[in-house]
């Protein structure tokens, strides 16, 4: 029998973080469709932040993405942060925009731009200690298009070398999370395509090493859930990029194209003890909203994860147990969709208003006026959006 105060203690408990660049225009690389309202800098960003953390009381988190959100001063945005009831969470590089890259960043066959490229990330690192960030995230573009464009072991090598160089500049309360993605921009091989490899460096450097699983990375039906299970058992899960995909990195609501499948990573973290807060597992939204107003899609996204982890807790365990040790298939399969099938919305809605908030965090938002003042106030100066 599940215990439901349990539940509510863990619900109210969940802290989701929000990426800075959704807040700003984004999209594909085909088109950004350009919004009323959007930011004009980090400060108004993280403005934007404290509406969706107000209105949900899940997502107190925001990562930053640089030169994206660049300041002259890192400490006064971290204290602006803490204005709002907010903190600054992972800051990530960018080593994929720049001329020099075209070829790869750590791992392009020129010395001089992989000083450029590990110059950036140590710099990443020292914004972490002006902001008190203990995350670094790296996602790497680097890769080939074609059969003898570079030597893959060597490119390997290159990337081992800049992971230990930033490995080496980590402070003792920061952390290294190694992000992987299939392919693209490179098509023919990806310096980190798989976790599998990002395990083996992060193994290789060490225990403030560990991977970041972006929803959207992988090939289809590539079972995440036991990628999950598997790195949360080797305590090597270091956080989540949440999103939807329905082809490849399409960057859509988290469990807006498959909710049954977040349910089913949900289930791995809750059972495996991914939710506590000594698991040291961030749950990061990555996402691009480009025809959808970007508010109302973000605090939609958390209460999607919200309704997954409710679901994931609400599993009868000894039940579960119970049948797959005795072999019963459909029991045990039973077991995991009679949670799935529940409507945890009430339940939900009671934690909500238990906590002091509105029950329905969509209504709530739509109360404040906040989405018309901004539309009407930000007008002038250079929206901060893709790629900014």
């Amino acid at each position: 029998m599940t215990d439901l105060s349990a539940v509510k203690a863990a619900l109210k408990s969940q802290r989701i973080e929000t990426p800075s660049w959704a807040y700003g225009n984004s999209g594909t690389r085909f088109k950004v469709f350009r919004q009323e309202g959007v930011p004009r800098d980090p400060y108004e960003k993280l403005d934007d932040a404290a509406q969706v953390h107000a209105a949900t009381g899940a997502a107190p988190v925001v990562a930053l993405h640089i030169p994206w959100d660049k300041v002259d001063d890192y400490a006064a945005l971290a204290a602006y942060a803490k204005e709002r009831g907010l903190t600054l969470g992972a800051i990530n590089s960018n080593v994929f925009q720049d001329d020099d890259y075209k070829l790869g960043s750590v791992t392009h066959p020129d010395a001089a731009v992989r000083r450029k490229a590990l110059g950036h990330l140590l710099g990443c690192v020292d914004i972490m200690d002006a902001t008190g960030s203990h995350d670094l995230k790296l996602w790497f573009a680097d890769g080939t298009n074609y059969p003898g464009q570079d030597d893959i072991t060597a490119r390997q090598d290159r990337l081992a070398e800049a992971l230990a160089a930033v490995y080496e500049r980590l402070g003792p309360d920061q952390r290294m999370l190694l992000e992987y993605k299939l392919f693209e921009p490179a098509f023919y091989t990806t310096d980190v395509p798989d976790w599998g490899t990002s395990y083996a460096h992060c193994l290789k450097l060490g225990p403030k090493a560990r991977v970041v699983v972006d929803t959207g990375h992988h090939a289809p039906g590539t079972n995440i859930e036991f990628i999950v299970a598997f790195l949360l058992r080797e305590r090597k899960l270091g956080g989540f990029d949440f999103n939807s995909r329905f082809y490849a990195d399409d960057d859509l609501m988290v469990g807006a194209a498959d909710p049954f499948q977040l349910f089913r990573i949900m289930h791995e973290v809750v059972k495996n003890g991914g939710l506590a807060a000594g698991a040291g597992v961030a749950f990061m939204l990555d996402q691009c909203h480009n025809i959808e107003a970007r508010i109302p899609a973000i605090i939609r996204s958390v209460m999607n994860v919200q309704e997954a982890t409710a679901k994931a807790l609400l599993v009868d365990m000894d039940t579960l147990t119970a049948a797959q040790r005795s072999g019963d298939v459909l029991d045990a399969n039973a077991a995991l969709m009679d949670a799935y099938n529940t409507d945890v919305r009430p339940l939900l809605a009671e934690v909500r208003a238990e906590r002091g908030l509105h029950p329905d965090p969509m209504a709530a938002y739509r109360a404040t006026g906040w989405q018309q003042r901004i539309e009407t106030g930000r007008v002038g100066g250079t929206q901060a959006g893709w790629g900014a």
